[in-house]
């Protein structure tokens, strides 16, 4: 019996040269100023509009006015285009001055880091259809690369040793990313319902009270939400960011001192040769399982 082809794995765009051999060269009977970076910002401003599920190739084609044919003269396939938006993305991502350490009167790794924390939480909430993707693909385009070298040169100055770093990336950007997830999400499901999300907030917890199968966990909850305080939903939701990240970078300095870090410059505790992350652990944030 013979068996199938297996299907060849998807690897990425940012690949095998794919991302620089499509181009208008030579393409001069395709549509007057159609390119892939123009394809590209169309992508992004229809995935922010109505969002991953809603988006085809199809749809693409018919918002630039050109024949879905056209588009395939500079992109392979729809997932390739997908991860050029997501790199498209990525770009907007502020970084901080890698010669802005404190010996230079700048930010020391505490503040760099939750600059960079910050801001990948607001990219994921001003675009929602990031975190699937981010999930999906390699993710290791030029920017997105960028943003993962930003956080390494950040967390090699926390004086943790080589091998906590993949660790360290983990817990502060796998909780962003999922703390940005939900934060999207939410936002979404308020526009969806045409409601703000302080009347949405009152509107389900008033349902979540009232009802029988939820309402003892409410009770139960009920010193902790006082405790909380009070304020508009995005107050809340700030102040938790705030403080469960500063409970990561609390649990930094503590891991620096319980294994015996040490500093960039070397000294107690240096790993020794050939522990450095491996090409595969400096992928991007959002490509981690």
């Amino acid at each position: 019996m013979v068996r199938a082809a297996e299907k060849p794995v998807r690897t990425s765009v940012w690949l095998d040269g794919k991302a620089v051999r499509r181009s208008s060269t030579g393409r001069a009977a395709q549509p007057s100023g159609l390119d892939r970076d123009r394809i590209t910002e169309v992508t992004v401003r229809l995935l922010d509009a109505e969002g991953l599920g809603k988006f085809s190739m199809r749809r693409l084609a018919a918002e630039l006015n050109v024949t879905a044919m056209s588009v395939y003269w500079y992109v392979d396939t729809k997932d390739d285009l997908l991860e050029l938006a997501l790199d498209a993305a990525s770009a907007e991502l502020r970084l901080p001055d890698p010669e802005r350490g404190p010996e230079a009167g700048g930010e020391d790794w505490r503040d760099q880091l939750r600059m960079l924390a910050g801001e990948y939480r607001a990219l994921l909430v001003r675009h929602p259809w990031v975190s699937p993707l981010a999930g999906t693909y390699l993710n290791i385009g030029p920017h997105s690369q960028a943003f993962s070298r930003a956080v390494q040169r950040v967390l090699r100055r926390t004086g943790l040793p080589a091998r906590g770093l993949t660790g360290a990336i983990a817990a502060v950007f796998q909780f962003v990313y999922g703390f940005g997830t939900v934060e999207g999400h939410f936002i979404a499901r308020c526009a969806e319902a045409g409601m703000t999300q302080d009347a949405y907030f009152r509107h389900a917890m008033s349902a979540v009270g009232s009802a029988p199968e939820t309402a003892g966990f409410m009770q139960e909850s009920a010193d902790m939400m006082a405790a909380r305080g009070g304020g508009t939903v995005q107050e809340m939701r700030d102040r938790d960011f705030d403080f469960a990240l500063e409970l990561l970078v609390a649990g930094i300095e503590a891991m620096v001192t319980r294994v015996g870090g040490t500093s960039p410059s070397g000294g107690p505790g240096a790993e020794p040769p050939g522990t450095t992350p491996t090409p595969a652990e400096r992928a991007s944030p959002g490509t981690r399982p």
